[in-house]
C-alpha cells in the first residue's frame, strides 16, 4: 500500500448498538466488510433522591426549566414523582431539539406558548431565554457537562441553578477481556477515561483512535495516545462519515 495505512477490519465503537438494522454503522460494515463491535465505556446513574434533596434545591421556586436530554427529564420527574413534586401549568420548558421536547410529553401535557426549542445545541436556545431573561432557570444535568450554558447565564448575569441529577460512571468492562481492535471510536472524554479504569496496562501500538468533538480529541491526547480522526469534519458531519473516509483513504 502506497500510504502506508494498515486496512481496517475491527471497529469497536464505544456507544450501545443502534435499535436499527439498517443504521448508519452497520450500512458501514457491510458496505465496506468490517467487523464492528459495539459496547458503552459508561453509564448514567441517577442520583438518589435522598441525596439529591441534600442540597435543598426548591425545584418549585423556579419558572422555567432547560431541559438538554432525554435522561434530564427522566431523572427530573423521577425526583419530582419520589418528592410528590407536582409541575405547575405555567412552567416554561426549554428544550435542545425536537426530539427532546417530544420526550417531554411522555410526562406532562404542555401548551406551546410555554415551551421553547431549539435546533439541536444548547447555543440554539440562547435567544429565547434571552426573551425570558426575568425567569429562575432550572438546570437539570449531568455531574459532567459541558460549559456553554453556565458561561451564557453568568455572562448575561441571568438567574440559573444548576441541579445535578445523574452522574456518568466509567461502565464494568471485564467482558471484553481486551480491546484488540484497528479501531477504537470515542464520544466524550468519560469513555476515554474508562478505557484506563478498566485497562490500565493498554497500549495503543497498531489501533487508530477516532474521537467526536474537541473535548474527546484533547482527553485522548492528554492521555499520550495518537489521534486518527477528528469527527465531525467538513465534509463527514458523523462519526460513520468519518469513518469511512479514513477507510477508503487505506485502500488507496
Amino acid at each position: 500500500m502506497s500510504n502506508g495505512l494498515k486496512p481496517i477490519k475491527s471497529i469497536l465503537i464505544s456507544q450501545p448498538e443502534p435499535s436499527s438494522v439498517n443504521s448508519a454503522y452497520h450500512r458501514l460494515a457491510d458496505k465496506h466488510n468490517v467487523q464492528i463491535d459495539f459496547r458503552s465505556f459508561i453509564e448514567v446513574q441517577g442520583i438518589p433522591t435522598k441525596e439529591f434533596k441534600k442540597n435543598k434545591i426548591d425545584i418549585l421556586s423556579h419558572t422555567a426549566i432547560i431541559l438538554t436530554s432525554r435522561k434530564a427529564i427522566d431523572h427530573l420527574f423521577r425526583i419530582c414523582e419520589d418528592s410528590k413534586i407536582e409541575m405547575p401549568a405555567d412552567m416554561k420548558y426549554f428544550c435542545v431539539s425536537e426530539q427532546t421536547a417530544n420526550y417531554l410529553h411522555k410526562y406532562i401535557t404542555i401548551r406551546k406558548r410555554k415551551l421553547y426549542v431549539g435546533e439541536r445545541k444548547a447555543t440554539d436556545l440562547f435567544p429565547y431565554i434571552l426573551k425570558k431573561k426575568d425567569e429562575k432557570f432550572l438546570y437539570p444535568c449531568s455531574d459532567v457537562r459541558k460549559e456553554d450554558i453556565p458561561n451564557f447565564f453568568k455572562e448575561n448575569d441571568l438567574d440559573l441553578t444548576e441541579a445535578v441529577i445523574y452522574r456518568t460512571v466509567a461502565s464494568d468492562l471485564s467482558d471484553l477481556k481486551k480491546v484488540d481492535y484497528d479501531m477504537i471510536a470515542f464520544f466524550s472524554p468519560s469513555g476515554v477515561n474508562s478505557l484506563y479504569l478498566n485497562f490500565p496496562e493498554f497500549e495503543q501500538k497498531h489501533t487508530r483512535i477516532a474521537a467526536f468533538g474537541p473535548t474527546t480529541a484533547k482527553a485522548v491526547t492528554d492521555k499520550g495516545l495518537k489521534l486518527d480522526i477528528e469527527a465531525p469534519l467538513p465534509n463527514a458531519p458523523s462519526m460513520t462519515g468519518a469513518i469511512e473516509l479514513y477507510i477508503k483513504e487505506t485502500k488507496k
